[in-house]
């Protein structure tokens, strides 16, 4: 029975996605074990330190479905370590005395680091496709809608107008941003680990440093300058940028979430047939997508937290930090997975309801306008004195329930200055976005250019 929210049949499709959850599963854990040991086998034999008999046999052998995985967790709550059974079993798959030569040399946290390394990468490759495509969707969104006039908010409440295809450029930005956290921290992170039990690669003999470039080499790592067994930023570092990923997604779901509330209906999450909003209210559609990813954005962060206390490790080597990258590594990288998965769908199928953005510049009754008066005003009384006229007329026209229109004729000050033409134009909210459209065409064009959007 499964009781994580990983691999719960019901909600496992929320937290991380099935290509995600194989990058981290048991059988591939392991095999990125076999993978290195088979490394080291061969390229010890090349270097005249085993028999090449024994290192092929090891490398035909290193496969998880040679082994039983089962009888290797059985045997690891007997001798409370997870790396002896798996090195056993291999051992035993081998023909004759070529077992005696697995696992020569290495230390368990070799093994350990390195086989997480591999897992990573295989996330990376997944996360940086997904990266790829929600960038490609935000694109499409913002130069489709850089000049459809929307109320820019902040404090909660409506502020001045801007655009949605400006809204959707931040977003983008951001994600370039994360794209390029991600491709500069692959130099960082993709580095094995083959440094004996303390660091010295005292058991690694006086080929070390020569086998050590070969077997990273044969596995698509780079090498470290020094043991990382005590030093645990690398993989802190790649979390942390899941993290500031993590919670990209969620603002931009939190937000679709908020815009589609009834009372604003300005967004909407796409609907299928079939999909039900509640098991009372027939009625309802629900946000249930962003929803979700608000919740795993919020989630996310933990491992980041556990990433950073996981740096505190003692000694040359403290086993009792790594074991706490064991659950958040994978956690962070399946809820990342989910998170870009899920955006991908919300943001490829959004409604964007452009009307509906129109019609809510008006609610305030022409208020949202007032930075604009004032300074039109300005022009001709001055800046201040222009803000305590504006002022008093929007305190005078909330209070009283008028338009903003009506409060301003309201003051002859103001009509002395500006004509009823005039008012009436400063009063549209469609024309006054500033730069937005030009700012957008600015963020597509550095984004074109950097080509992170196309498919390697």
């Amino acid at each position: 029975m499964a009781s994580s929210v990983f691999d719960q049949v019901l909600v496992r499709h929320m937290w991380t996605t099935d290509e995600m959850r194989a990058v981290f599963s048991d059988e591939n854990r392991l095999q990125q074990w076999y993978d290195f040991e088979s490394a080291l086998a061969l390229e010890q034999a090349a270097l005249g330190i085993i028999p090449v008999a024994a290192a092929r046999e090891i490398a035909a052998k290193a496969r998880v479905g040679n082994v039983d995985l089962d009888a290797i967790a059985a045997e690891t709550r007997i001798v409370k370590h997870p790396l002896v059974p798996a090195v056993r079993a291999l051992q035993k798959a081998c023909e004759g005395q070529h077992g005696e030569y697995v696992h020569f040399g290495p230390t368990s946290q070799d093994v350990y680091d390195t086989g997480m390394v591999l897992q990573v990468k295989q996330a990376h490759a997944v996360l940086m496709r997904d990266l790829r495509a929600v960038g490609r969707e935000l694109y499409r969104l913002a130069e489709t809608h850089k000049a459809t006039p929307m109320a820019g908010r902040t404090h909660s409440v409506q502020a001045l107008p801007i655009t949605f295809g400006h809204k959707c450029a931040i977003w983008l930005s951001e994600m370039s941003r994360h794209f390029e956290r991600m491709t500069r921290l692959e130099a960082t992170t993709f580095v094995g680990q083959m440094v004996g039990a303390v660091g010295t690669k005292a058991s690694y003999g006086d080929h070390a440093l020569e086998l050590e470039r070969r077997v990273m080499k044969r596995l698509g790592l780079d090498i470290a300058d020094i043991s990382w067994q005590p030093a645990r930023d690398r993989l802190a570092d790649y979390v942390g940028t899941l993290g500031l990923i993590g919670g990209t997604m969620g603002k931009i779901a939190n937000e679709i979430m908020n815009l589609e509330r009834d009372e604003i209906g300005e967004l909407a999450e796409p609907f299928n047939e079939g999909k039900v909003g509640s098991s009372t209210m027939p009625h309802k559609r629900n946000p249930a997508v962003v929803e979700t990813m608000v919740t795993v954005s919020r989630a996310i962060r933990y491992s980041v937290a556990m990433m950073h206390d996981a740096t505190l490790a003692e000694h040359e080597r403290d086993v009792a930090a790594v074991r706490l990258e064991w659950k958040a590594i994978p956690e962070a990288c399946m809820m990342a997975g989910a998170l870009l998965d899920m955006g991908k769908y919300a943001l490829a199928g959004l409604t964007v309801n452009a009307a509906k953005m129109r019609s809510n510049l008006d609610i305030l009754g022409g208020f949202l306008m007032s930075e604009r008066v004032m300074f039109e005003l300005s022009e001709k009384v001055g800046k201040q004195t222009a803000h305590e006229l504006v002022y008093e007329a929007a305190m005078r026209g909330i209070e009283g329930r008028m338009t903003f229109e009506q409060a301003l004729k309201q003051d002859k000050r103001i009509c002395n200055a500006l004509s009823a033409q005039g008012l009436r134009a400063a009063l549209d909210p469609t024309t006054y976005v500033g730069m937005a459209p030009a700012i957008v065409d600015s963020v597509l064009a550095k984004v074109k250019a950097s080509g992170w959007l196309n498919d390697e």
